[in-house]
């Protein structure tokens, strides 16, 4: 398999497109490509479920019903109970959908329809809708749906579980949820993002043995990232000293709220900042060291008194425990007329919503409420569309837009990245915080904006999904710290 074809992912036409390819400029016959899928399908639910000895398929009216027609069948001649239930009229069936169906018949299969209860089965396979969805499931298809989830059975779904948007990875009215998804000839963005995860469970990818010269010249929509790209950071050269990796300013902390500059600037000095200072409400100034003494803490009354620190400075991370008011307000307008390079977060986000401003040498790192802000917009849209959001803010406001949550997306000018780590422990206050940090860290050390953010993502999703090997139900923000020097120092 090539290595890029477990990084590049595709939209849902575009993977028809290859598959296209495939069978008119390539002579691939459209049954073979039918028949791998079924046998890469059925192969991995064996190699999941071993002791599994029954098995149900859910077979829909299109060609992903005839995926689950050729599993069926191989399930028969493995010698394993198997069950068909056939959504829609099978006379509406087509071409190599058909074909796999006479198939199946023709080895002994017996046609069945009609509501839960089922028969028994150890294994359920969801064939019933494909890739091409794009609207609610409703009616008898939405109460198979409903019914699958509700057997408490593992699912096993065929190149997507049916329901899930292929492209943006949305819920259209409900979807399976999945313990394996075989993903075939192309991964699909909308696996990576949204309710993707949640619906997908473990993704396994397989091309099908389609030829490679199938997939030049046609982009991915999307990038894939995971830990291992961590590993661009390399090592430090042994004459090295603080002043080679930069100086990070982080501004925020309004009153009652100095743990979020605490996160942050302790984020930057773990992911390998030479030196952190922050910028924060004079009221709790003093008490930030005595957590952290590396810290330069300074206590800012009004704007003037940022600059001997702007001085200094070679990034700025701005936004944690900001605040709304006339303090945080002042202060991220004097940030904004110096020319460092910034990353924005929390109430910086919020105020540049009702601002308004455009650079190329920053970072965004909204949540979806801060997106839908920034677009003047509800966060149930955003979440419709994550990919679409990220791209619509970045053309807006320039810079690099990192759109956290389920499937992280960072869009830059050039193009489109999913990170693909991360666990539900995330789901705390303060970890928005720590992004910031690492991010801003890693510009310091002279990583562009892209990169930065990349590589930030990555290592923050990297540094809970080892913390929360300890359980994901409890983890804390300050945790990701204590893992970080690890991550970074791959």
């Amino acid at each position: 398999m090539q290595p890029s074809l477990l990084e590049n992912l595709y939209t849902a036409a575009q993977v028809r497109e290859l598959d296209r390819r495939a069978i008119e400029d390539h002579g691939v016959p459209g049954y073979s490509l039918m028949t791998c899928a079924g046998q890469a399908a059925f192969d991995r639910l064996r190699e999941r479920w071993p002791e599994a000895r029954r098995i149900g398929v859910l077979c829909g009216p299109g060609n992903n019903g005839g995926d689950g027609y050729v599993i069926a069948r191989l399930a028969r001649a493995a010698g394993l109970g198997c069950w068909v239930l056939e959504a829609g009229d099978p006379a509406r069936l087509k071409g190599d959908a058909a074909r796999a169906r006479a198939d199946w018949v023709q080895a002994g299969g017996t046609p069945f329809s009609g509501a839960a209860p089922w028969p028994e089965a150890d294994v359920l396979v969801d064939a019933l809708l494909g890739t091409g969805l794009d609207r609610a499931v409703e009616g008898a298809l939405g109460g198979l749906i409903d019914a699958i989830n509700a057997s408490g059975l593992p699912v096993l779904a065929v190149d997507i579980p049916s329901g899930l948007h292929a492209d943006t990875g949305a819920v259209l009215g409900r979807a399976v949820r999945a313990a394996v998804t075989v993903s075939l000839i192309g991964l699909k963005t909308g696996l990576f993002t949204g309710e993707g995860p949640a619906c997908c469970g473990e993704v396994v990818f397989d091309p099908l043995d389609v030829p490679e010269a199938v997939y030049r010249d046609l982009p991915p929509a999307a990038t894939r990232l995971d830990a291992a790209c961590i590993q661009r950071l390399g090592l430090r050269a042994r004459s090295a000293h603080k002043g080679h990796f930069g100086h990070v300013l982080v501004v925020g902390g309004d009153r009652g709220m100095p743990g979020a500059v605490r996160l942050a600037g302790e984020a930057a000095a773990r992911s390998g900042a030479g030196l952190v200072s922050v910028a924060t409400h004079p009221d709790h100034a003093p008490l930030l060291p005595l957590a952290r003494p590396e810290l330069m803490v300074h206590g800012v009354a009004t704007p003037a008194d940022l600059s001997p620190l702007l001085a200094r400075a070679t990034v700025l991370a701005v936004g944690p425990g900001l605040g709304q008011g006339d303090w945080g307000r002042a202060l991220l307008g004097r940030l904004l007329e110096t020319g460092l390079p910034l990353v924005l977060d929390a109430d910086a986000l919020n105020l540049l919503a009702q601002e308004g401003a455009r650079r190329d040498d920053w970072v965004l790192t909204p949540h979806p409420g801060e997106a839908a802000r920034l677009l003047g917009r509800d966060t149930a849209s955003v979440q419709a569309d994550r990919l679409a959001a990220a791209r619509e803010i970045q053309a807006r406001y320039g810079g690099v837009c990192v759109l956290k949550g389920a499937g992280t997306v960072i869009r830059d000018a050039e193009g489109t990245a999913i990170c693909t780590g991360g666990n539900p422990g995330m789901a705390s206050g303060g970890m928005g915080d720590v992004l910031t940090g690492i991010i801003a860290g890693l510009l310091a050390q002279g990583l562009s904006t892209v990169l930065a953010a990349r590589l930030g993502v990555c290592a923050h999703a990297e540094a809970a999904d080892r913390a929360a090997r300890a359980g994901e139900r409890g983890l804390l923000a300050s945790d990701l710290l204590t893992e970080l020097r690890g991550v970074v120092n791959p």
